[in-house]
């Protein structure tokens, strides 16, 4: 008869490796002083391989483009979410980012019954999940998230340039660039401005500090 310890060792495989579909998750736009957190989830169809699969940050703005099309094109499925600038300021980036990957795989049409993301910090989610470092580089389904991820928050900072164009969003992407401090300096924050990023902080303070000064200036 086979001892307790040999029958659960021999089981562990069916719950840790169970079959079925696998998601890939990733973000985009935790390091940013302005803009919302994005995050991806992707499952993708092994009949239908996309070529050139890799971290988003190794690949230029032309081949993560035509990748995003073909992710959407030939995966499963794939969901897009995100947690907003107040999410960010209330939460924490961290937490915010947790909520936005979270949202992500909630969306996705199909359930996965593994969950593969990127870093060494999971979501909370109601499926099997496994933080992988470096994991962008290293599946493709997190490769295909990272992707989907980076391409859609690229899209929305030249959104937020066409409102705010002081602030060069298209070019740094809401990061704490010299272009970006100076124009923070000289502009102040903007609504999509993270108020709690200490530059961004500054920059208020400084604002506040001077608005006495400007409305003496104006009666006078």
């Amino acid at each position: 008869m086979r001892s307790r310890k040999f029958l659960k060792a021999e089981q562990a495989p069916l719950v840790w490796d169970a079959p079925g579909l696998m998601a890939g998750v990733d973000e985009a736009g935790r390091g940013p002083l302005a803009g919302p957190v994005v995050a991806a989830a992707v499952i993708l169809d092994d009949l239908r391989p996309i070529r050139g699969l890799a971290d988003s940050k190794t690949l230029t703005a032309l081949q993560r483009e035509r990748l995003h099309d073909q992710i959407l094109a030939k995966a499963l499925c794939c969901s897009i979410a995100q947690a907003s600038v107040e999410e960010i300021d209330s939460l924490n980036i961290l937490q915010a980012t947790m909520l936005a990957m979270r949202r992500a795989v909630e969306g996705l049409r199909l359930k996965p019954v593994k969950v593969l993301v990127d870093g060494n910090r999971l979501p909370r989610l109601d499926v099997l999940a496994e933080a992988i470092v470096k994991g962008d580089a290293r599946v493709k389904a997190i490769s295909a998230a990272s992707i989907l991820a980076k391409v859609h928050r690229d899209r929305l900072c030249k959104q937020l340039h066409d409102e705010f164009p002081n602030y060069g969003f298209a070019g740094h992407k809401g990061y704490g660039t010299r272009e970006h401090l100076e124009a923070l300096q000289r502009h102040g924050a903007c609504v999509h401005h993270r108020r709690s990023f200490s530059p961004v902080a500054a920059a208020l303070a400084r604002t506040a500090a001077e608005m006495p000064t400007a409305v003496v200036i104006a009666a006078s």
